[in-house]
């Protein structure tokens, strides 16, 4: 295994990170990076969402550590310091959804390579909802799972969705894929967008933290999806709403004034969901762990509670 960079001085994290680089099966290279607090008793898989990095995640990697839970985090290929995609590094962009699956599998490989304490939990947030979601129903073995804000269907009106469809599948059938979809650039979101009109947090010291990140370490920030992203992720909830949830104690938190997820697709999924429970942070936005600390720490007791390992199902 090769040590990757880790930037503690924007990351607020738990003392001695390990960070590694990763190689999936079809030779992208992913970062992960794991916390392993001294007697921990079980590991926490962290999905993050698109345009993230490990370092956004620190502070939450602390919280795990002082529940007694390891956590292990990576870099989606295409953001992070993972392997970008296209030529213009800033774009958000897969060739296939399903791809992120083998993100999946080099992390899992790489917990039971250096022996990370089990039993292992899912925590995902936004598109990592979707990706962790896909893994679940494909039998991936975790015992218990927390979802923020999942990307289970994504926030478009019923006007706009019909052009969506069309504009994203004509661009991938005339070599359009990689441009930004309408409304984006190449911009980082907390440097494109003042506070005021932010959709990720009420709390504005956390999105001044986003930005600090991005402006300190360049290479970390992503801007807008791709055309291709756009319809991938499209085609990828619509064929995961098929899917029937499996059986293991769930917990799904959202805010509910959530604007970039779809809240319709998740009550949806958790009115299913056996022994899962929907709880919703009033007035919270998409960053329901990132947000202000009454919130957040509403957000947090609803998923610790459901990784202590005497909770009952949810």
């Amino acid at each position: 295994m090769e040590t990757a960079p880790f930037f503690d001085d924007v990351a607020d994290a738990p003392e001695g990170t390990v960070a590694t680089w990763l190689r999936a099966r079809d030779g992208v290279r992913i970062r992960a990076a794991s916390w392993q607090p001294k007697g921990a008793r079980a590991t926490v898989l962290l999905f993050p969402g698109r345009t993230e990095y490990i370092e956004k995640y620190g502070e939450l990697a602390r919280d795990l550590a002082a529940e007694g839970l390891a956590t292990l985090a990576v870099d989606w290929r295409g953001q992070g310091l993972s392997d970008r995609l296209l030529e213009d590094p800033h774009s958000g962009h897969v060739e296939r959804f399903a791809d992120y699956q083998l993100d999946v599998a080099a992390l899992l490989e790489h917990a039971k390579e250096v022996d990370l304490p089990r039993p292992f939990y899912l925590l995902a947030h936004s598109m990592g909802g979707a990706i962790g979601l896909r893994a679940l129903t494909d039998g991936l073995a975790v015992e218990r799972a927390a979802f923020s804000s999942p990307m289970w269907g994504i926030s478009l009106s019923a006007g706009l969705r019909p052009a969506a469809w069309a504009l994203t599948w004509t661009a991938r059938r005339v070599g359009l894929s990689h441009l930004y979809a309408p409304g984006t650039s190449g911009s980082a979101y907390p440097h494109a967008t003042p506070f005021e009109a932010n959709l990720l947090t009420n709390d504005e010291a956390q999105y001044a933290r986003m930005a600090r990140q991005t402006d300190t370490y360049p290479d970390l920030a992503l801007g807008g999806p791709s055309l291709g992203w756009l319809n991938e992720a499209m085609a990828d909830c619509a064929a995961l709403a098929e899917r029937p949830s499996p059986g293991i104690p769930c917990v799904a938190v959202v805010g509910s004034d959530e604007k970039i997820v779809d809240l319709d697709a998740v009550a949806e999924r958790m009115r299913g969901w056996p022994g899962g429970r929907l709880v919703t942070i009033e007035d919270g936005r998409h960053e329901t762990l990132m947000d202000t600390p009454d919130r957040r720490g509403r957000a947090l007791a609803s998923i610790l509670e459901v990784f202590r390992e005497k909770a009952s199902a949810c």
